[in-house]
């Protein structure tokens, strides 16, 4: 099904969709309608971000437990850390 509407593009992204169809040699119309498409399947798929935490030797120290968070801020800032 199409809709007919009318969007008013800017300068550039005339410039750009036409230069596209002359490239292809596909209609205007085609090459929006795909562009619309592209820029709609991106923002709004979710991205999955990756990352890799390094963990580093602290060392040891005498009374502190680094493994124990909730302990550790207990220690360093009193019984109403949270």
């Amino acid at each position: 099904m199409s809709k007919r509407t009318t969007v008013t593009l800017e300068d550039d992204v005339i410039h750009r969709l036409e230069a596209k169809a002359r490239r292809t040699g596909r209609p205007f119309k085609e090459v929006l309608n795909e562009a619309v498409r592209d820029g709609l399947d991106r923002a709004l798929t979710p991205t999955s971000r990756t990352f890799e935490v390094k963990t580093h030797d602290m060392g040891r120290l005498p009374g502190i437990e680094f493994d124990d968070v909730s302990g550790l801020l207990e220690q360093l800032e009193g019984a109403d850390h949270r």
